[in-house]
């Protein structure tokens, strides 16, 4: 049973399109939210080892740069925190920069509602820099569902994005979901996939080529409650998607 519902996890993501978070935060959420009176730093380090070449809509090509964000949580309530974003880029031929900051309150379902799964509702908005990003205002709606099965995780973000300012800003809401499935291997260490991508506006989809899809094969380690660390590989199926990523997620909880 357990490896028929692995195999079908695996099944799901590979059907999936989804976008990852244009390289600066990469990760698939849990519906979790961190404790009231608590607060968490994560550095999310991700490096393009073959990525896009050229400018496209003004934004500086990505190959060979190393994305750096800093993200401070704190929890409020049980149900509520608060999340705040520095992205930043280091490269060559001027893209080393301050690229941006976003702002992300998140909603969750209290535990004492005894749902069979975890809920939990974000919203992100912020602005970045023209070079580093074509939409330069945007708005994030990501609804969360989770939920643990003895050794399986499954975490489902059908994530929907709207540009205010850029090339997209009339293009509408774009669904961008992210998917992730992980299995723990012992009780320290989980392996999973995980899917990131965007198939543009609902029901008017981009071509496939020009969708952006991504695929992770990834781990995360269980050391200790005030810690979290998830690295992993990604590779682009399309030709408007980074051929080779890796990242790299490490929390503390204070």
């Amino acid at each position: 049973m357990t490896r028929f519902l692995f195999t079908f996890i695996c099944a799901v993501l590979l059907s999936t399109l989804v976008k990852a978070q244009d390289n600066y935060e990469i990760q698939v959420y849990g519906s979790e939210t961190v404790d009231p009176g608590r607060t968490m730093i994560e550095l999310h380090s991700n490096y393009t080892a073959n990525g896009l070449t050229t400018t496209v809509d003004g934004q500086l090509p990505d190959n060979h740069e190393v994305h750096e964000t800093i993200e401070i949580t704190h929890g409020w309530t049980s149900w509520f925190e608060t999340g705040f974003y520095i992205f930043n880029s280091l490269g060559s031929d001027g893209r080393t920069a301050y690229v941006g900051s976003h702002i992300r309150p998140r909603v969750s379902a209290p535990l004492s509602w005894n749902w069979p799964v975890g809920v939990s509702l974000s919203t992100e908005f912020g602005f970045q820099k023209k070079a580093f990003s074509s939409n330069t205002s945007t708005l994030e709606i990501r609804p969360i569902v989770d939920k643990k099965w003895n050794k399986i995780y499954v975490s489902v973000n059908p994530t929907l994005d709207k540009s205010f300012a850029g090339p997209d800003q009339n293009r509408g809401f774009i669904f961008s979901p992210n998917v992730k499935g992980s299995y723990d291997v012992t009780k320290v260490v989980a392996l999973g996939l995980e899917y990131y991508g965007s198939t543009g506006p609902f029901f008017n989809y981009d071509p496939f080529q020009k969708q952006m899809q991504q695929l992770f094969v990834a781990t995360d380690l269980n050391t200790n409650p005030d810690w979290e660390f998830n690295g992993g590989v990604g590779y682009g199926f399309t030709d408007s998607t980074e051929k080779l990523i890796f990242k790299i997620i490490i929390g503390r909880r204070f």
